[in-house]
């Protein structure tokens, strides 16, 4: 057992120093962003904000709603290739573009993942999404669904170490998702004793997939709209 001793700080523990500004209200801040990704090479511009995979969160009401405002949702998994069929028919690319795929590890998750993402070329987005990203399991999982989905977004995790983020990039993820228990309701850490406080995992992953070429997503934390 090894103790880290060095600062490790979560959202609750920092604070925005004002600084001078041009703006004259805060409806003038631009939120959207362009993004290219490393391995599937496409591009996605809007606001870098994406509702939870949680099946109260992201659900096909939310993902319609949030892509009006250019955000992204990431749709639970337990909708099926049937209800995804329906939703792909009733929907175009401004809502699909914006639609992450979840999926689970297994092989009856893979196949599903291919069925859905066959709906349509406008789903561009897969979430590949477990508790717990520290498994070889998961690397090989990457790396499996990369061979398959070439020119597809591959998000994975959860991580929150650079290690693993690097690891997972190099398998093939354009984006690794960072965050293990920071959620509100989130009882890993209450259950298991693992975790790592938010906010440095997040500046520590994003330094690791940055000098890769690779993006992060930070995975909860955020209690109230004033945590940073």
């Amino acid at each position: 057992m090894r103790i880290e001793q060095d600062l490790k700080l979560g959202f609750k523990d920092v604070l925005f120093r004002p600084k001078r500004s041009t703006l004259k209200s805060r409806s003038q801040v631009e939120l959207t962003r362009d993004f290219t990704f490393k391995h599937s090479g496409r591009q996605w511009s809007g606001v870098p904000i994406i509702a939870a995979n949680m099946d109260s969160v992201g659900s096909f009401e939310m993902t319609a709603a949030l892509a009006k405002h250019g955000v992204m949702t990431a749709v639970h998994k337990h909708y099926t290739v049937a209800d995804w069929a329906e939703f792909v028919n009733n929907n175009d690319a401004s809502v699909l573009n914006n639609a992450m795929v979840s999926t689970g590890t297994s092989d009856a998750d893979f196949q599903k993942t291919k069925d859905i993402m066959e709906l349509s070329d406008d789903l561009i987005f897969i979430c590949i999404d477990i508790a717990n990203g520290y498994s070889e399991h998961l690397v090989q999982y990457v790396q499996k669904v990369r061979a398959e989905f070439p020119n597809k977004v591959i998000s994975a995790g959860n991580v929150v170490t650079g290690d693993m983020v690097e690891e997972l990039i190099l398998a093939g993820a354009d984006i690794v998702k960072v965050g293990i228990g920071p959620g509100s309701v989130c009882t890993t850490r209450v259950k298991t004793g693992v975790g790592y406080p938010q906010l440095s995992a997040i500046i520590e992953c994003a330094d690791a997939a940055h000098g890769l070429g690779g993006r992060i997503i930070g995975d909860g934390g955020c209690a109230c709209a004033g945590d940073v």
